[in-house]
């Protein structure tokens, strides 16, 4: 399962020369399709996580998470895909507990917005008018301040598990390395 959702991905993502020709890349491709930016390496992985959720989670809006996270890894030099990548961690499944979450942490730092009105409008399918209605309301302050604070700490916990993870995982190969050495000896 896990093989075939990567080979998807391989397929459907466009790779640097596809996107150097780009005509809406023009203006910016000389910085974002720089090849340390399209690295896999032990600094710019966890740089491009960090990004990526911070990304992700503060700016709720699909289209303009991955444009967000690519701009932003080119003052932090970090890996553009594994950015793009971390900001579908918020999606339709995810999205709502965020809000919540971020409402209420608003909420407990002394801002206000109602809950029970987010959810009737959550559940009656409301339109961006509504929402937007809401928003211009009390409510904008506390979601946003809890949506920064859940952003900031996921994108601190992303970097921190990155940076282990990518230690286990070179670790891991090293001790192969050295395994397969002995049985050839």
């Amino acid at each position: 399962m896990v093989e075939r959702i990567g080979r998807w991905i391989a397929a459907n993502t466009p790779d640097r020369e596809e996107l150097a020709k780009s005509r809406w890349l023009k203006p910016v491709a000389h910085r974002v399709l720089r090849s340390d930016l399209w690295r896999f390496t032990r600094r710019s992985v966890p740089r491009g996580v960090a990004v990526g959720l911070l990304i992700g989670i503060f700016l709720m809006i699909p289209g303009l998470q991955i444009i967000g996270a690519a701009l932003l890894c080119v003052p932090f030099r970090g890996n553009i895909p594994i950015a793009a990548a971390m900001t579908f961690l918020s999606n339709p499944a995810t999205t709502p507990f965020i809000m919540v979450a971020s409402i209420y942490i608003g909420n407990k730092l002394g801002f206000h917005a109602d809950l029970a009105s987010f959810w009737r409008l959550y559940d009656s399918g409301a339109g961006a008018k509504e929402w937007l209605r809401w928003l211009a309301s009390d409510a904008a302050p506390s979601l946003v301040t809890g949506l920064f604070i859940i952003a900031a700490i996921s994108a601190v916990i992303g970097y921190v598990g990155s940076v282990w993870g990518w230690r286990w995982w070179t670790g891991r190969k090293w001790r192969r390395r050295v395994w397969a050495a002995k049985i050839r000896d």
